[in-house]
């Protein structure tokens, strides 16, 4: 019943009407004011930034927008031009008992959270993970040229630089309300306040590189997938994206929707079969310890546009200006 009404939620949340979520309209008065006074205390006591420039990464929208594959190129393209890059996270779904947390080779993803582990071996930079960001973010200053805050535009005790805004091209703002009768943290009317709006399926797409097996490693070319029967597991916040690219890929797929950052146990990957199970590179991180070999993972990366490289580049070239190493234009 819960899942139920939990996802009838969500649904109504895309659609041009809030439907039955209009009786969720009580909640929404109380979190309006919230919201308001919140921004409104951020405005006029501005937290001060630290020596090393900050960059949010956010969205206004609860679900996955893209942001981890677009932090992954924006440190990518940091590191390339020489400079060290950090990245900080809240660590959503992990259990560590002591903040802040650096992330290191053999933290598990289930104490620091599947996103921070993804980007530590993904990137192999400095990722720190605390509840409080300003925490994690003052873990890494003066230790890098420049931080990276995957999520956290509502985190307002983090004083920031730079903001990023990630939007979902198809999904947008949904039905424009906020939590709950609609999926909004903040009205949509705070996207004029960001220095970059990135939309994902117009500015920048994500794209799947290549199929990697879960226990052995082994990489196979996407072509692969055509015409195979498989399982498609996503515990993520847009699950529809990741099956949707699959079936592009020519998979017949089977659907397992998991809540977003779940924290997978062997159980949910046994499905009494031999059919390849196809998961997100996110997920895997989570299921290491029980990886099996018809177990695979969808690798991509985030392509950006050439205007919309342009402008996230110009940004960072301005925030790095200040470091000591010099900035070599496009």
């Amino acid at each position: 019943m819960l899942n139920w009404l939990t996802r009838t939620i969500e649904h109504n949340w895309y659609q041009a009407r809030p439907g039955w979520n209009w009786l969720l309209l009580p909640l929404w008065l109380i979190v309006w004011p919230l919201v308001w006074l919140k921004r409104y205390r951020a405005l006029n006591n501005p937290t001060a930034t630290l020596a090393t420039p900050v960059v949010v990464v956010g969205n206004l929208s609860v679900g996955g927008t893209g942001k981890t594959p677009l932090i992954t190129q924006l440190v990518e393209y940091t590191q390339a031009l020489g400079f060290r890059a950090g990245v900080i996270s809240r660590g959503y779904g992990g259990r560590s008992s002591d903040y802040p947390l650096l992330v290191g080779g053999d933290t598990t993803a289930e104490v620091c959270g599947d996103e921070p582990k993804l980007l530590q071996q993904r990137l192999g930079c400095p990722v720190v993970v605390d509840p409080n960001r300003r925490q994690a973010a003052e873990a890494l200053d003066g230790q890098v040229d420049i931080i990276f805050s995957d999520d956290g535009l509502q985190h307002y005790r983090l004083g920031r630089d730079a903001e990023i805004l990630v939007v979902d091209a198809k999904r947008q703002f949904g039905n424009g309300w906020l939590l709950p009768v609609g999926p909004l943290r903040e009205p949509r009317s705070r996207a004029a306040a960001v220095d970059l709006v990135l939309q994902n399926g117009e500015d920048f797409s994500v794209e799947a590189t290549q199929l990697i097996n879960a226990k052995t490693g082994e990489q196979q070319a996407l072509t692969r997938l055509s015409g195979q029967r498989c399982h498609a597991v996503a515990g993520i916040g847009n699950p529809q994206r990741f099956y949707d690219t699959l079936q592009q890929l020519g998979a017949d797929i089977i659907e397992h929707s998991f809540v977003d950052h779940h924290q997978f146990v062997a159980t949910d990957l046994q499905f009494n079969d031999d059919l390849p199970v196809i998961m997100t590179e996110k997920d895997w991180v989570k299921c290491t310890d029980f990886a099996q070999e018809n177990m695979w993972y969808l690798a991509v990366d985030a392509r950006l546009t050439t205007m919309a490289q342009q402008q996230a580049h110009q940004l960072l070239q301005r925030l790095l200006s200040g470091s000591d190493k010099s900035v070599v234009s496009d």
